[in-house]
Formats: structure tokens, sequence, C-alpha cells
């Protein structure tokens, strides 16, 4: 099992470099055809009693036409052409809406951590693209150029999200030489959750995938920054988890692990909704 296809996004106010060398270094490495998007929403006129006063200037849409095409010619250059499959897709749409819609061609989307630059017509809000994507995507921190995924932490939680995640992320285990399954429980629940981990470990062995174990008792917060200090404990490089378990605007108000992975991982994060 392979991914064939990787997307990235690239932000059009912006210049992920780190992020596409990574995505184009994951393409060689899987063999798979390299995929990059970018997009911009131009502004909804302006009415007063129900009469267009001002709507998008043909000089607007010569610009943003032109800042998107040189887009494509850095994104060309950085990722180089001659060496893989390389595609470039562009859209007059938010964001989240044009990459959701492209990802149909992809096994993987990779993605910034944090939102761009930009404004909502220009930039990608990662919370809100994983909801939509219907595709795993691979979540990475801005300081962060090269994925090894030597040692993955999979952070199991008995969801529907986390088995989607395991699945998604079968292509990065394989590749591995150590895979950790960890799950936080409170107190007197860890017989309970030392069975769910044996099943997930079971599973991965029938992939010829050899994993260990860890329970760790819930401390305080969301647990997210338990799982990041194991998978810097562990030396790994990816963690791979579900997203979003409970509603967005839940863990928003209330706090989850989505939420605190996406505002403070410091290693790529592997989600699926």
């Amino acid at each position: 099992m392979s991914y064939a296809s990787l997307m990235v996004y690239v932000d059009a106010d912006g210049t992920p470099d780190r992020r596409v060398r990574l995505c184009a270094n994951l393409a060689d490495k899987f063999d798979a055809t390299l995929i990059g998007i970018s997009a911009a929403a131009f502004w909804p006129p302006m009415m007063v009693e129900g009469v267009v006063i001002q709507g998008t200037t043909d000089a607007e849409i010569t610009a943003l036409t032109k800042k998107l095409a040189d887009k494509e010619q850095w994104f060309r250059e950085l990722a180089g052409a001659d060496r893989r499959r390389l595609i470039w897709r562009t859209a007059f749409d938010f964001p989240a809406i044009a990459l959701a819609r492209e990802a149909r061609s992809a096994d993987l989307v990779v993605i910034g951590r944090t939102t761009g630059p930009g404004d909502a017509y220009s930039s990608l809000d990662p919370g809100n693209v994983l909801l939509r994507l219907g595709r795993p995507a691979l979540v990475v921190p801005d300081e962060v150029s090269s994925l090894r995924a030597e040692n993955v932490v999979i952070g199991w939680k008995d969801t529907r999200e986390a088995r989607r995640a395991v699945l998604d992320a079968l292509p990065f285990l394989h590749g591995a030489t150590g895979v950790t399954i960890a799950e936080i429980c409170v107190a007197g629940d860890e017989e309970a959750a030392q069975a769910r981990i044996d099943d997930v470990a079971r599973y991965l062995g029938d992939h010829r995938i050899k994993s260990k174990d860890r329970i760790i008792l819930h401390q305080h917060g969301s647990g997210a920054g338990q799982l990041i200090q194991l998978a810097q404990d562990e030396h790994a490089d990816l963690l791979v988890t579900g997203a979003y378990g409970h509603s967005r605007l839940g863990e928003w108000i209330f706090g989850g692990v989505t939420r605190d992975l996406l505002a403070t991982s410091p290693i790529c994060c592997l989600m699926s909704h």
C-alpha cells in the first residue's frame, strides 16, 4: 500500500518553501504524482439597497490571475518539474472550498499547521479544511522541511476518526522502524485502554507492522501536550491522530486534541476526519 498522488497547498500570499520541499521529497519516496494548488476568492460586490455600487474590477482580476500564475512558476522551479510527475491547479474560490474539491485527485493532502498570512479570501484555515477534505491531511509546521517518519506515534482514541487515521497512515507505518500506539485515559480505565490498544496492535500486525504500546494517565488539558512529549521522547517526527472527534465549535470553546495540536505541535501530524 502506498500513496499514488500527493497534493500540497501553496498559500496565495505566502511562499511555503519548506512545505513544498517536504511534499516533493515524499512524492519521490512514494513514487507519487505531485499536485500543487493555490486559490483565492474575489471580494463580494458592495451593494446598497439591492444595487451594486462596487464590484470586482478588471484590474483586480488581472492582478489575481498574475499572482496565481507567478505562484505556479515559483512552485515548478522549487519542486523541480524535471524530476517527477508534476501538476499545478488554481482556482478563484475560497481556499478551503477549492482544496476540498480538488482533493478528489489525491491520496494525501499536505497543508500548513497555522492559518496563512492573508485574509479568509486568500488564506487557508487548517481546522476548516480538515472537516471538508474527505482525505487524510498531513499538517506541517512552518519550520519543518523534512519528514523521515522513521519513528511514528499513533495517538489512539476509540473513534471513527482515529480508525480512519490509522488506515490512512499505513504507507508511513510500513516504512517506519518504530511505531508506538498510545492512549491517554483516566485512572481506572487502564485495563480497557490496554484492550483497545492490543486490538490496534493486532491489526497492524496483520499488516506486518510491529508496534509497541503506551498507556498514559491523563493529567490536564486535552492531552495534546502529553502526546507531543511522548513523540519527542520516542524521537518521532510524525504523530497520527483522528481530527475533530467532537464538533469543531466544541473544541475551540472547551479545548480538544485537534485544536491544541494545530496550535502547538512542533512535528508533522497526519490527521483524518
